[in-house]
């Protein structure tokens, strides 16, 4: 997304490819308060879908453990790729790229 104002059209899309593809409804929304996500468009469509809304404190990461997991994971991986292989720390982003591509297909 280039903007946050694309979020909601971006949510639409991402529904209907989710729910198309394994054929289960969703049921609840974990998101922040964030403008992009509180706005009376977003809450209707919720409420006319009957997705549960709900919301964790802003600037408060602590609060989305599986998130934070989930880029430690990636951090470490990335890190240990780059010392094991003895890359140059400029190829980060390529290896952490390659990191969410493999585990993104682990079991």
């Amino acid at each position: 997304m280039k903007t946050k104002d694309e979020a909601f059209t971006r949510f639409r899309e991402f529904k209907a490819l989710v729910e198309n593809a394994i054929m289960k409804k969703i049921k609840v929304l974990c998101s922040d308060n964030g403008g992009e996500y509180t706005n009376s468009d977003f809450m209707s469509f919720c409420v006319k879908e009957g997705i549960r809304r709900e919301w964790t404190t802003p600037y408060n990461p602590q609060h989305n453990g599986v998130v934070e997991w989930k880029n430690r994971s990636i951090v470490g991986a990335a890190k240990a790729i780059l010392y094991d292989r003895d890359l140059p720390k400029f190829l980060w982003v390529e290896v952490c790229n390659t990191t969410v591509f493999t585990q993104n297909r682990v079991p």
